[in-house]
């Protein structure tokens, strides 16, 4: 990505684009995360190559949860009464390009490699056709493996693949594996099964699979030494894996730095509360080590129902509602949709506004979602979301975090949100303790347009002393749920 043009933008370009999100227009933000670009795999071949092994092999070693593996034989298209009955009597062409949905099978990957959510049809090889109402999600996936016999065919999965790989071995070698497959695996007979591949399957190879050797980056032959070929194709996308790791780890730096002259005082969509009587003395308690569990969740839901009432505050009151009083008078009066307001809470850190938040408005929709850093490269990773159906339809979504220290996981948060269809004029960020270095990246990724609440910030001159080590340590939500 080229900073450059990502990360400075000019201070009238940055009031256009606040006045577009206020407005309700969506901005593409500064942040790309990991799965808005995922490294996408093609594994090619002809059928009984082995293709399904080198790409299970693949997605093992790169050993994530964020690898996905998607096979083609998913987008067979639903046969009609009388195509299934032919495939009933083997005399139907599986083999041929057009028994593949490749315009679904290319929807579903350009849905993935711009980080939205997609859904992958399972097929039945008993009944020749998709299993009605199911289907696999998939999202957040930061490496997809997609292999299949026209993986390599098409231009348009082509242009979205970032390394492509050809299995290629001896015919009757991928015979003799296809019969050990269809027999065991997928209850067919031998005679069918020799019927099949004598009168299609052979015959397509050769027409159109072969063919599809040039499209290939590499290539896996049929002699020498398979697992070599295999691990070196492994090290090498590891390789690349790691370089775009540094790569998005840089970009989240960088947005601690951008536009650092502007006080903090001045950021329109900061809000700090007011270090009240109330306000310090609770923050005395909640830093004392010698307050029980007990009264350290007393006063943590103090200030955390502090702050949900703060950001209530500034929802827009919209709708009218005619009310009886006590004394039997009607009245017209103004209020807030409160059905239309959901939080969301990152796990496990924002689970303790959870309390808090029940308590300012019990009908409250909640979701979660999962971020950790992993543990060899430090990059923050999506593990999993759940978030309430048709999230982009709530006029305001709470997004809470107990302690922001880098702002990685908000600002990811923030993206799968983003992805989600919410607009980032509604996204409001609510977090008691936070370093004006995770606030700025926050700020500076999505170009000042979320609102941010926070019960305290740490000016980055007052982190590096002694008497402020804490604030660079996680432990709010470990003293919260007596895990420290």
């Amino acid at each position: 990505m080229d900073s450059s043009s990502s990360l400075f933008v000019s201070p009238e370009h940055q009031a256009t684009q606040l006045r577009r999100v206020v407005g309700g227009e969506n901005l593409r933000p500064r942040y790309t995360p990991p799965w808005t670009t995922p490294y996408i795999i093609g594994v090619g071949g002809t059928s009984g190559s082995g293709k399904t092994s080198v790409a299970a092999k693949i997605t093992a070693s790169i050993n994530t949860p964020w690898t996905v593996l998607i096979s083609l034989d998913n987008f067979y298209k639903p046969l009609t009464p009388d195509q299934r009955q032919l495939a009933l009597e083997n005399n139907f062409d599986f083999d041929q390009p057009s028994a593949v949905d490749l315009d679904l099978a290319y929807e579903c990957m350009k849905n993935l490699k711009e980080g939205k959510k997609t859904s992958i049809p399972v097929y039945s090889f008993t009944n020749h056709n998709r299993i009605p109402g199911k289907a696999i999600s998939i999202y957040g996936s930061s490496v997809v493996v997609i292999e299949g016999i026209y993986a390599l065919y098409d231009q348009r999965l082509l242009d979205l693949m970032d390394l492509k790989i050809y299995v290629d071995v001896d015919l009757d070698v991928c015979l003799a594996r296809r019969l050990s497959r269809d027999i065991v695996s997928r209850g067919r007979d031998l005679d069918g099964c020799i019927q099949q591949w004598e009168k299609f399957v052979k015959p397509n190879a050769d027409k159109y699979v072969k063919g599809t050797m040039k499209n290939a980056d590499a290539i896996i032959p049929s002699i020498g030494n398979i697992a070599v070929a295999t691990q070196t194709l492994i090290n090498h996308i590891k390789s690349k894996l790691q370089e775009k790791s540094r790569q998005h780890l840089d970009e989240l730096t960088k947005l601690g730095h951008v536009e650092e002259l502007k006080l903090l005082s001045e950021m329109t969509n900061v809000h700090q509360l007011e270090a009240t009587s109330q306000v310090v003395a609770i923050k005395t308690m909640l830093l004392d080590k010698y307050t029980s569990r007990d009264d350290f969740v007393f006063y943590f839901d103090r200030i955390a129902t502090i702050l949900v009432s703060r950001a209530l505050d500034d929802i827009q009151v919209h709708s009218n509602k005619r009310i009886i009083t006590p004394t039997g008078a009607e009245l017209d009066s103004l209020m807030v949709d409160f059905d239309k307001v959901t939080s969301i809470n990152i796990v496990r850190s924002g689970d303790c506004f959870m309390n808090s938040l029940k308590k300012n408005v019990p009908s409250m929709a909640m979701g979660k979602v999962l971020i950790q850093s992993d543990s060899h490269t430090g990059e923050p990773q999506l593990h999993c979301e759940f978030l309430p159906p048709k999230i982009e339809d709530y006029e305001q979504v709470l997004l809470v975090e107990a302690q922001i220290i880098s702002g990685a996981a908000v600002i990811m948060a923030i993206q799968v949100l983003l992805d989600h269809g919410v607009q980032l004029g509604k996204i409001k960020v609510l977090v008691y303790l936070a370093t004006e270095v995770g606030i700025r990246r926050i700020t500076n990724a999505f170009n000042d347009a979320v609102q941010i609440y926070a019960g305290e910030i740490i000016p980055s001159e007052s982190l590096g002393a002694e008497h402020c080590s804490w604030a660079r340590k996680r432990f709010i939500d470990s003293r919260y749920f007596g895990c420290d």
